[in-house]
């Protein structure tokens, strides 16, 4: 019986995110593909002397610029 109260407990707790994601059919594919794609950034540099220069990394390559204009 515990189990089933447990499952019971967290369908309460995120019930409004259930039903978002139910009702507006909206998933976080878009925030998950970002993410995989600054983690490649992220290896591929094999580090970043500081956070401003991974943050410029990031906005170059994800910010569509161009290197030669």
């Amino acid at each position: 019986m515990e189990p089933i109260k447990k499952v019971a407990r967290m369908i309460k707790k995120h019930l409004w995110g259930i039903l978002n994601a139910v009702l507006l059919k909206v998933t976080n594919g878009p925030a998950e593909g970002i993410n995989s794609r600054i983690k490649m950034v992220k290896v591929r540099s094999r580090g970043f002397r500081n956070k401003q220069r991974f943050a410029t990394a990031i906005y170059f390559h994800l910010g569509g610029l161009d290197l030669y204009p």
